[in-house]
């Protein structure tokens, strides 16, 4: 084939199928992904007039078990230890992976708790973070964050939208 705009749905379907036997199931549907994007960047800079990928359904892939690694107490007890608290970025630090390490929060909602987040309720201390898509999940903290509760707190209001 020498011409893009000769590139049709089953070509992509074929090139998808053909790649789902040599790699795995998220490789072709990233490639995928990859080539509906740059279809629709060709149809929108109307070097072809129709998305061919569009069409196309990648592989099912579902996860059910991660594959993210879980630190036992004492990897964690070493890597917050390991921090310098000398310094207001290494208590910054400290406070933010024992937030992820006691929570399981994710580096996104982690970085964007700020004062009005960590509250007491019925004498408990719980952190509200900000998740994917705007969803608040709030939670008890742990008892051994609120003893380094008062080595750093975030000063930033949350901007209005």
């Amino acid at each position: 084939m020498t011409q893009l705009t000769a590139i049709e749905s089953v070509h992509v379907a074929a090139y998808i199928e053909q790649l789902q036997k040599a790699r795995s199931a998220p490789t072709a549907k990233l490639r995928l992904a990859a080539l509906k994007h740059l279809f629709d960047w060709m149809v929108i800079g109307q070097i072809m007039p129709t998305n061919p990928a569009a069409a196309v359904r990648g592989p099912r892939h579902i996860v059910r078990r991660g594959k993210t690694p879980v630190l036992d107490p004492s990897e964690a007890r070493q890597l917050l230890d390991a921090i310098d608290t000398t310094t207001v970025i290494g208590l910054r630090d400290r406070a933010l992976i024992g937030l992820m390490v006691y929570s399981f929060a994710r580096i996104g909602a982690a970085i964007g708790i700020l004062v009005e987040d960590v509250y007491t309720q019925n004498r408990r201390l719980w952190v509200r973070l900000h998740e994917k898509g705007g969803k608040q999940h709030a939670m008890p903290c742990h008892h051994k964050p609120i003893r380094r509760r008062c080595c750093f707190r975030p000063t930033a209001a949350r901007p209005s939208n």
